[in-house]
């Protein structure tokens, strides 16, 4: 079950990795914020299987933190751009 557990962990930290990529070359600024929340999304999840695979309720902790700040900063960010406080970025394409 540790196995599963670390091969589970691995593949989701290399999806990470793909949703950075389009986070940094996203045509859009929604693209990216989207692609930001799905990483932060995952890393709650590889927290939370650490702490199971490890067998610490610390950071089951550290992840419910993590992701009531996800949530809040993906509310200020929503609220940015809907107001227009927040500038499109030039498309390079």
């Amino acid at each position: 079950m540790n196995a599963l557990l670390w091969g589970a962990l691995l593949f989701l930290l290399l999806n990470a990795f793909a949703c950075l990529v389009r986070a940094l070359l996203g045509p859009t600024l929604l693209d990216r914020m989207v692609a930001a929340n799905v990483i932060g999304t995952k890393t709650l999840i590889v927290l939370v299987l650490l702490g199971t695979a490890l067998d610490q309720g610390l950071w089951l902790d550290v992840a419910l933190v993590y992701g009531l700040l996800s949530f809040t900063l993906s509310l200020v960010v929503g609220r940015l751009i809907e107001t227009g406080r927040l500038p499109q970025p030039e498309s390079g394409r």
